[in-house]
């Protein structure tokens, strides 16, 4: 744990010292070759200066506190055994800057706001890592996913609504809580119909269904996907091959919701069995239907976002979890488009 932090004004700077226990943990927090010690600098704008188990921090008083909220939260989280890497120290950056985050500074604040300093309380176990969340939207929607029986996640791609999900489906198939793993999408994309396409129905569909297939192969081991797609446990197929099932006992997630019809998410709504869990993930923002259709994913969170046992996760730019530019392309594009 962290031992002390102190505060020293200087102008219209602050020096901020902050020491830490384990000099054993001090290699992983500053990162190859400091690297993460840079990015906090460069992203804050602040200097840090190392000395054995102490930096001092020197900079505008937010920036300042910010980076020892930063730092603090990496090394707690190296503490409890979490690999950091540099996805994770941007995440953790950027969410000093989310209202529901307790700032250091700000202690009577703090109430029913997420620390970033404490490690997060929820994860999913996979076969092959421990994913834990990288955003408070995040932490949220995790929860969510090991508690409610349909969630809607919005949002644009890179926050990790489809990723989590099947992770989420992964972890109770492995831990027997559901007997079927069921990955579903529509089949709709610029220009081109399916039937046009070489090859027999699977390698029609397959291109569209890939995001699916590295989902999974990120959780589990490539002849444990194989196997269970073999046996059932494990399906991917566009939404067309779910009319007049019901999916009981099952994990069923429909990726690129956004692409439906309502007449196809209502379909598919229905199938929802006994003992099941429905996640439903698509980018309001991004339809590709053709004819100006109505988007399904609208007009069922519309109709269902009040009901019992149904929630919605609406994740924003600020969400992006891959490099930063890419979170900053999302809000250029989402301004842009706001404007026009």
């Amino acid at each position: 744990m962290v031992k002390k932090t102190t505060a020293e004004s200087k102008v219209n700077l602050v020096t901020l010292d902050i020491e830490f226990d384990d000099p054993q943990i001090l290699g992983d927090l500053f990162g190859e070759y400091d690297r993460n010690i840079v990015a906090i600098e460069n992203r804050l704008g602040v200097y840090i200066a190392a000395r054995g188990t102490k930096l001092k921090i020197e900079g505008e008083e937010e920036a300042a506190t910010h980076a020892r909220d930063v730092l603090t939260g990496i090394y707690n989280r190296l503490e409890e055994g979490q690999e950091i890497d540099a996805a994770v120290v941007e995440a953790i950056i950027g969410m000093v800057a989310d209202p529901r985050v307790s700032k250091s500074t700000k202690p009577e604040q703090a109430q029913n706001k997420t620390d970033i300093s404490a490690p997060p309380k929820v994860m999913i176990k996979t076969r092959k890592k421990t994913i834990f969340p990288r955003s408070v939207r995040q932490a949220d929607y995790m929860e969510k996913l090991a508690r409610d029986d349909m969630i809607f996640a919005l949002g644009p791609a890179g926050t990790g609504k489809t990723y989590l999900a099947v992770a989420q489906a992964v972890s109770q198939l492995i831990t027997g809580s559901v007997d079927r793993l069921i990955l579903s999408r529509p089949a709709v994309e610029a220009g081109e119909k399916i039937g046009f396409l070489p090859g027999d129905m699977k390698e029609k569909v397959d291109p569209y269904l890939r995001p699916l297939y590295d989902a999974l192969y990120d959780t589990l081991p490539a002849e444990q996907v194989e196997r269970r797609i073999e046996s059932g446990e494990i399906e991917i197929a566009p939404i067309a091959f779910m009319r007049g099932r019901t999916l009981a006992d099952a994990f069923v997630i429909l990726d690129e919701a956004q692409n439906t019809t309502a007449a196809q998410m209502k379909m598919f709504l229905t199938r929802f069995g006994m003992n099941s869990r429905m996640v439903i993930c698509g980018d309001p923002k991004q339809i590709d239907l053709p004819g100006g259709a109505t988007s399904g994913l609208a007009d069922a969170v519309n109709k269902l976002e009040n009901v019992e046992s149904v929630s919605t996760v609406r994740f924003g730019a600020a969400d992006v979890v891959r490099h930063p530019l890419v979170g900053k392309i999302v809000e250029a594009y989402e301004g842009k488009d706001a404007a026009s």
